[in-house]
């Protein structure tokens, strides 16, 4: 199957998880105002009924998507590793996707673990790389730390999905040696990496261009009609911010500004949303295509864990525990 066929196929994930996203804030925000009625009627203080509601929401759509929003993309990742390994998907794909999650990981427990003992490995070995930036101090250097930083955890983003494809793929053998197994990948297979880079940061910036710039246009054009409205909460901010020598901060100084601030921010948030519904999953498709390709005819053994163990004390502890 190409990827254009698996990503068609395995894209219904996607739409359920941003719909359990977006349920999951309504029932805080839901949660958060009962508590305000409530606070102004049984202690005519709806502001504290409000922080105590705003708590209670946000525990519980925290537990509600780490159980449900874990499933669909577990589940999607699965699927994608199926299609790319065996070439076929079965006719209903997001029940499949839960039934094979469930085989993998008999409990929310296993799955976390594994996830966890992914993303410690893949950031412990980032952090070593952002460490150049450091080094040459001062402001430059700081400013290279933090790209080499953002660059590295969307690159680690990635390659612990790939690497729980991995696991999905390797499901004959214990799900900490398949782990270990992944996070070998990424360092085996240098030519494989460069090209998974040129596809996350190509579509990414692409899409960041393209997406964010229509939507900061349009929320720019929008916020522009209200401008007599909104002058008002303008110039409090600027107001706020008049005292800082922030160079951030700075630009919220000046109230002709903020529109475009705004504007900037909300097509930021839209492009989020977007890009990780529809763009992120169509890159990913390619990236573990990749991944899972490097490593098929050539599954790394234990004189490859024994190399990586130097590198990464989580890799090294995880991979004692075998």
């Amino acid at each position: 199957m190409d990827n254009k066929t698996i990503y068609k196929r395995t894209l219904g994930f996607s739409l359920r998880r941003i719909f359990w996203d977006i349920v999951s804030v309504i029932v805080m925000l839901a949660i958060a105002t009962l508590g305000f009625m409530l606070g102004e009627k049984f202690f005519e203080n709806g502001i504290i009924g409000l922080v105590i509601g705003a708590i209670v929401g946000l525990v519980i759509m925290a537990i509600l998507l780490r159980f449900v929003s874990y499933r669909l993309k577990a589940g999607q990742i699965a699927m994608m590793t199926r299609a790319i390994t065996e070439g076929d998907l079965p006719d209903d794909v997001i029940s499949e996707g839960k039934r094979t999650v469930k085989e993998r990981f008999v409990t929310v427990a296993a799955y976390f673990a594994v996830t966890g003992a992914i993303k410690g490995i893949f950031s412990q070995l980032g952090r070593g790389i952002t460490k150049v930036g450091d080094r040459l101090g001062g402001d430059t250097g700081n400013a290279i730390g933090s790209a080499v930083s953002t660059a590295i955890q969307t690159l680690v983003a990635y390659l612990c999905d790939c690497c729980l494809g991995w696991v999905f793929y390797r499901r004959n053998v214990k799900a900490g040696k398949a782990t270990c197994e992944g996070a070998v990948l990424f360092f085996r297979h240098g030519k494989t990496l460069a090209r998974n880079m040129g596809r996350i940061f190509g579509f990414g910036l692409a899409s960041l261009v393209v997406i964010g710039g229509v939507f900061t246009g349009i929320f720019y054009v929008v916020l522009k009609q209200f401008d007599q409205a909104l002058s008002g909460i303008y110039a409090a901010i600027a107001e706020l911010a008049a005292d800082s020598d922030s160079t951030i901060i700075r630009i919220l100084q000046d109230p002709a500004t903020l529109p475009i601030v705004f504007a900037v921010i909300l097509a930021l948030i839209v492009w989020g949303i977007i890009h990780g519904t529809f763009i992120k999953p169509f890159v990913l498709t390619g990236v573990l295509r990749n991944y899972l390709e490097s490593g098929m005819d050539e599954v790394p053994d234990e004189s490859s864990f024994n190399a990586l163990d130097s590198r990464s004390a989580k890799f090294r502890k995880l991979h004692a525990s075998l």
